[in-house]
């Protein structure tokens, strides 16, 4: 049996009102968007497609919040596909997640989370068109701003960082289900706290997250010490076609390599981070077929090299060191243009 990694700490402590440290979103949207939380009678709260652990614990972290507030809360995500990862199945609050034909039509209050641009929403695009107020909350530099309000920190390592931002100013309590959402969010987009994102305030944060009394060694290996016996099968087929050329490492993952083990889309997330390990290469790209025979690319780079750039020249975005995009042509094609592109940053 899974061990439990949302057993609550007795006695939650009330986390204090505190500004951003260093934070670009002036006070008056902090205030703004506390108004218009502060109003409304039901709060739609949304995530990019295929979320990641920053996305969907930041959403349900902040539901907790609401729902204790009394708000009625709708949480969901547009993939065609509606389904969390199974690496994040032990996140607490799915009973909040709804699939997006169940979702608002028009909501009057809408936050969006870890969203870069309106695409990433996915399903709930027609859903946020339509929405009185939108508010995105984010960290992506590449965040085109295309809420009605918008709450982004491009220095935040993790959409989390906000989130817990929001927490406080709502008054929450962090409990050890809230936490565990943050941690989650935390963790996963600083690679475990490997990144350069990494910061002082990173740790700081981590810390008022364990001292809730996290099972830290559970969370980890919910995310990164599991997976299907199929999973090493179809990173074997992909590391047979790795290619490295021109400081550049990269291979791709075929609907039908998948489907022979029978393994889900959602299993690849760690073969970029196998792959991004080689020592001759700046630059790391992963394709990897979805259920609909779209590509979802994974780049990652050392430093010198901004992916982000590239990935938006490509309809995509992210950040400097880690960043994707989705493709519509073959492999070929898809390698054609990301190499041109990469030419004009390099």
């Amino acid at each position: 049996m899974t061990p439990d990694v949302r057993d609550r700490a007795e006695r939650p402590p009330r986390v204090e009102r505190r500004p951003c440290e260093d934070c670009p979103i002036p006070e008056e949207s902090w205030d703004r968007a506390l108004r218009l939380i502060g109003q409304a009678d039901e709060v739609a709260l949304a995530c990019h497609v295929t979320p990641d652990g920053d996305a969907l614990g930041s959403m349900l972290a902040v539901a907790f919040v609401l729902r204790s507030m009394g708000k009625r809360v709708v949480a969901s995500f547009g993939d065609r596909h509606f389904a969390v990862p199974r690496l994040l199945r032990f996140l607490p609050g799915q009973e909040m997640l709804v699939p997006p034909d169940d979702y608002p039509a028009a909501p009057d209050l809408m936050i969006v989370f870890d969203c870069s641009t309106f695409e990433r929403v996915g399903l709930l695009g027609a859903n946020a068109a339509s929405a009185r107020e939108v508010i995105v909350v984010d960290h992506h530099p590449s965040n085109s701003g295309f809420g009605s309000l918008d709450l982004i920190d491009a220095k935040a390592a993790a959409t989390a960082m906000l989130a817990e931002q929001l927490v406080y100013r709502l008054g929450g309590r962090l409990d050890r289900d809230i936490a565990t959402c943050l941690y989650a969010g935390l963790v996963t987009d600083t690679g475990s706290f490997r990144y350069s994102s990494t910061t002082p305030a990173v740790h700081q944060m981590a810390a008022r997250l364990v001292a809730t009394g996290l099972r830290v060694d559970e969370i980890a290996r919910e995310l990164w010490d599991r997976s299907p016996f199929g999973y090493l099968k179809v990173l074997g087929n992909a590391l047979e076609r790795v290619a490295l050329e021109d400081g550049m490492v990269w291979t791709y993952v075929t609907r039908v390599d998948r489907a022979a083990y029978g393994l889900p889309y959602s299993e690849l997330e760690g073969i970029i981070d196998i792959v991004r390990r080689t020592d001759e290469a700046q630059v790391a790209v992963v394709l990897k077929e979805d259920d609909y025979g779209d590509w979802q690319v994974s780049t990652r780079s050392k430093g010198t090299v901004d992916v982000a750039a590239v990935c938006a020249a490509l309809g995509g975005g992210g950040h400097h060191n880690a960043a994707g995009f989705t493709s519509y042509d073959t492999v070929e094609e898809t390698m054609t243009k990301f190499r041109r592109e990469l030419r004009k940053v390099t």
